[in-house]
Formats: C-alpha cells, structure tokens, sequence
C-alpha cells in the first residue's frame, strides 16, 4: 500500500472526479457494493446492518456513506464522500471556498439555467465582445447579493419554486437574495462561434411564459417574459452563437447558474450554462496545487472496478483500494 495504515476498518474522506450525466446521488448507489466489499471500511462479514426486519437487513450496508455537496448531473469535477465518521465531517464542505470552470452560451436562457432546461427566452448577442464581458464581470466580483432560480426545488411557505413558476401560483414575496462572495471572476477562454454547443431543441410554450410572469407578478416584479428575435439569433445561422469560458473562486452556497444568467442580462442578450466543472472543494481539488490539497479518484477506476474489482496484489488490495488509499483523508475520533 501507498502508506501505513492504522487499525482496520477505517473512516475516511475522498474525493470522486465525478463524470456528468450521473446524478451524485447514482455515484454513491454504484460505489456502495465496492465499499461493502473492502475491508478498508467495513469488517468481514460485516457487509449489510443488523437490522430488526428482514427489509432492514437486506437494504442497509454497515457503514455511513454521504458526500458533501451535490453537483447537478450536467456538472463534473470534485465529489467529496465520506465513509463512517467522515460523513460526520462533510458539512464542512458545504460552506468552504469551491472553484469551478463553465462554459456560458449567449443568446438563450433556460428555465434551468443551463442546458438541460427548456429555451425559455432568446436575445440579440453579436454585439457582445469578450471586452465587454470582462468589463460587466466587475459588478459580479466581490460580495453579491444573489437570488436562486425560480426553477429550483427551495421551498417558499412549503411549496417548491418550480410549483409555483410551472403552475402561474403568485409568490407570496419575493425571493429572498443570498449574500455570497465571489473571490474571483475571469474570463479564460472567447470561444466565439467556434464550438458545437446548440440551445436546447426544447422550448416553452405561451402558456408556460404567462405561467411564470403569474407566478413573478406575485411578488411585486413586473416581468414581461418575450423573445427579442432577429435575424442574429437565428440558431440555424451560418453563425452559432457565441460562447466563452469563466474560472470562479466562489464561497459556498454561490449558483454558478445565476452568475451566468444574470451576466446574460447584464450584457443586455441573455446566457445559460453548458458544461460546468467543480475544480476544486475545499482542499480536494482535480489538479493538487500545493502540499495541503489532495487529489481525487479517477472515476475510470472505480467504474471499471463496479464491474470487476480485479486482481489483488502481494498485500491482498485491488487498484481502486489503493487508489482510494493514496488520495484519502483517514478521520479518527467521535
């Protein structure tokens, strides 16, 4: 093994390279059985809990399993997991400082925000030069006052937004805008046309728009949800509308969706996400920058081990053991 190890079994964190188009719940569900089987967390013969009911037996691994922090299924990059009592720990990973890598196409923004959602609004971008968005991401810089989508799953008096915008239910109030700091915003990459990304086929209906002004007219917001078409924002175009790539240090809690699509309407067109990176948690990070960070498992290896664990080597670990073991953080203690 890479590294002395104390008494087995261990609790321990580590971070995933988590792939997108699995949610991050489906990453923990594919590397359970791995986990049960490693004695580098659970004792022999100790694979499921003991539990009162034979469904209680058959459902419940003996061990804690969480992560800390849920990336959208379109988003790659960083996952923390935590076995045992490093589920303990995680909460810290909500709050800490997250770096992230996005690509943001102009023209059309998105119920979602980003490319899984349906084409709510589309708007004029060739006037748009990467001088200017460097220019508007000044007013993005710092400690912003921030409001999440009202497609998302926050509860206002018991009920999700999304019920409310889907179903042309008045808010009762504005939503409520969250203080989060952004340490650094740039722009790394003008792509311009030169890309593959397309707005989503899917679009909203008439019905849908009046839905949601219904539901934003509740709180006092007079928003009028209308397409702003010309020939520039042709989709079919010789000319694909152009995108570019942000770097972000942001605090916890910040929706990199909302920067994107508040910079759409900042630059006077409109923007949504279509690829989103987590570079970095906390002090696990997908390219280690000094001696305190650590780096992640590959999903490659414990993918390709779900299906066969492998060979065992001269101490009796897999490749995906030891690759666990050379990138984790072993907690001790309550």
């Amino acid at each position: 093994m890479p590294k002395a190890l104390p008494s087995l079994p261990l609790s321990a964190l580590f971070g995933v390279s988590k792939p997108s188009g699995p949610t991050s719940m489906a990453i923990l569900e594919r590397i359970k059985p791995l986990i049960a089987s490693s004695r580098l967390f659970v004792e022999a013969g100790q694979t499921k809990e003991k539990g009162k009911t034979k469904k209680a037996r058959h459902s419940r691994y003996a061990f804690k399993i969480g992560q800390g922090g849920t990336l959208d299924p379109l988003a790659d990059g960083v996952l923390v997991v935590g076995i045992g009592k490093g589920t303990k720990r995680l909460g810290e990973f909500l709050d800490c400082v997250k770096e992230y890598r996005t690509t943001c196409l102009l023209g059309c923004e998105t119920d979602t925000y980003d490319s899984e959602g349906a084409q709510v609004r589309v708007a004029p971008w060739r006037h748009i030069t990467p001088e200017k968005v460097e220019e508007a991401l000044k007013d993005f810089t710092g400690e912003i006052m921030q409001a999440p989508p009202i497609f998302s799953a926050l509860k206002m008096d018991g009920r999700p937004l999304y019920e409310y915008a889907r179903n042309g239910i008045p808010l009762p109030r504005p939503i409520e805008k969250r203080k989060v700091t952004v340490h650094s915003l740039e722009l790394v990459e003008w792509k311009g046309s030169d890309h593959t990304f397309q707005w989503p086929e899917k679009k909203f209906t008439e019905e849908q728009k009046h839905a949601v002004e219904a539901a934003l007219k509740g709180a006092e917001q007079d928003v009028k949800i209308e397409d702003e078409p010309d020939s520039e924002t042709d989709i079919s175009a010789d000319l694909a509308p152009a995108a570019f790539v942000l770097r972000m240090r942001v605090s916890g809690g910040t929706y990199v969706r909302s920067i994107v699509h508040d910079l759409g309407h900042a630059l006077g067109s409109a923007a949504h996400v279509v690829t989103l990176t987590r570079t970095r948690q906390g002090r696990f990070a997908l390219e280690p920058a000094d001696g305190g960070d650590r780096a992640c498992v590959p999903w490659e290896v414990l993918e390709k081990a779900t299906d066969d664990a492998g060979e065992r080597d001269g101490e009796g670990w897999t490749q995906w053991e030891r690759e666990v073991v050379d990138k984790m953080e072993i907690v001790e203690g309550k």
